[in-house]
């Protein structure tokens, strides 16, 4: 009976043993590294297009995420970084710049502010768009000390300002853009499309999210290129501020010292003459 006693207080002593000393471990750990600053890029490549962006933004802030392993501080932080010139296409002062880095105060996560210039992207829907690199390091300092391999130390950035023709399918599988609706393709009018369909978020928001499951947030996934279940709301809120856009004589210079080929050919929505089969 005795051991029988004995048997039953190990048994039960034991996890209450191995928890104490699992819970010491993980104390020591955390003490040991509390003075730690690691700090690496949460990813090693990344992309960005001004694309469909509001063709007024002629700037874009583009923030290179970092994370910190080591404890916040209490005030904002800065760290070192590096231009890896051997790959990098892009020219400091021309197509970007950069902005001081930060780690905020009482956060693990920081950035690195790049601006990118899109007046300076090369490239044109005739030509042809340039696609930009940048290789950005991090760079031990007396603050933080990068945590990953040298090959790994790395973002590359990717950048442009292409605009390509939505994948507006036809019924036979070949692209479509309906010209006596639109005019001729030109980047111009897909950005200012993306640009007013959006903003049906603010009018009728409910209307909007139930269009953004069919069609997609930049409409790249309108069925044969004809919205006709939303064609009303298209016209009124999408269509018709286009061709008022680009027919009204105050916007024309500015049209054309942005985009000089862009033809003046945008029809009246609720005029359309559709061809002759």
């Amino acid at each position: 009976m005795e051991k029988i006693k004995i048997f039953l207080c190990a048994t039960l002593c034991l996890p209450v043993f191995m928890v104490v000393m699992t819970s010491c471990n993980d104390e020591n750990y955390l003490c040991y590294d509390e003075n730690y600053s690691g700090l690496y890029f949460t990813n090693d490549t990344m992309r960005y297009s001004f694309g469909v962006t509001p063709a007024e933004v002629r700037t874009m802030e583009y923030r290179i995420p970092v994370a910190l392993m080591g404890k916040p501080s209490d005030s904002d932080r800065t760290f070192s970084y590096r231009i890896e010139m051997e790959h990098t296409s892009a020219e400091y002062g021309v197509q970007y710049e950069i902005r001081e880095p930060v780690i905020r105060a009482d956060s693990i996560l920081g950035y690195i502010p790049i601006v990118l210039n899109r007046d300076e992207l090369k490239g044109d829907h005739k030509s042809g768009y340039v696609r930009y690199r940048l290789d950005i390091r991090l760079v031990k300092d007396n603050q933080f000390t990068p945590t990953l391999s040298p090959a790994d130390e790395v973002c590359v950035l990717y950048f442009d300002n292409a605009v390509e023709q939505p994948n507006w399918l036809d019924a036979d599988g070949n692209k479509i853009w309906t010209e006596y609706r639109f005019g001729k393709w030109h980047p111009l009018k897909y950005i200012k499309m993306v640009e007013f369909y959006q903003q049906i978020a603010n009018i009728q928001p409910e209307t909007y999210k139930n269009m953004v499951e069919i069609y997609g947030e930049y409409l790249e996934k309108v069925p044969y290129g004809d919205p006709h279940t939303y064609m009303t709301i298209m016209k009124k809120y999408v269509y018709k501020p286009m061709y008022d856009y680009f027919n009204d004589p105050a916007n024309k210079a500015d049209i054309e010292s942005l985009y000089p080929d862009f033809p003046f050919d945008f029809p009246d929505p609720y005029n359309w003459i559709a061809p002759m089969s």
